[in-house]
């Protein structure tokens, strides 16, 4: 644990900031999980999901080992199943992070096409991203009511002591 790290903080704010969005939705009810938006994936249900997807997807590339089947099509997940698998994604990714350099170059492949990134920029991607579809599921829970909204942001995670 060290808050002075930017990869730590990155790493610990982007899973305390999903585990209280998807702590969010176990309060609405199943309707409103997989009521249909128009932003994001669609429903709080599915943006849930593709974040923690992207979080095991990313951490095969940082640990440079064959990428495991994504797990969208899996049958619906209660929010509390998603919070299981986040936790478990959220500590592999960290366990993964510093395996090598930051500047250390990696490969994915997708759709036939090999990409290459630093293990700094996957980090950043991987964590942006959570923020990015966050935001959506809190628009999400903002239009089904809920008040207050989750705390999600890097300040309200530093005020709550930067938890890890």
């Amino acid at each position: 644990m060290n808050p002075a790290d930017p990869v730590w903080v990155q790493l610990a704010h982007d899973r305390w900031a999903s585990r209280n969005v998807f702590a969010a939705c176990a309060g609405v009810g199943e309707a409103v999980l997989h009521r249909r938006f128009e932003m994001g994936l669609g429903s709080l249900h599915d943006t849930a999901v593709h974040i923690v997807g992207a979080l095991r997807l990313w951490t095969d590339v940082l640990a440079m080992r064959p990428g495991r089947p994504w797990i969208d099509g899996a049958p619906r997940r209660t929010p509390g199943e998603l919070m299981e698998i986040l936790g478990e994604a959220a500590g592999d990714l960290s366990a993964h992070a510093w395996d090598g350099p930051m500047d250390q170059w990696l490969e994915r492949e997708r759709l036939g096409t090999v990409h290459r990134y630093t293990r700094a920029v996957v980090i950043a991607h991987v964590t942006t991203h959570g923020m990015h579809h966050r935001a959506q599921m809190l628009n999400m829970l903002r239009h089904a009511g809920v008040s207050p909204l989750p705390h999600s942001s890097v300040v309200e995670w530093g005020r709550a002591g930067c938890p890890g």
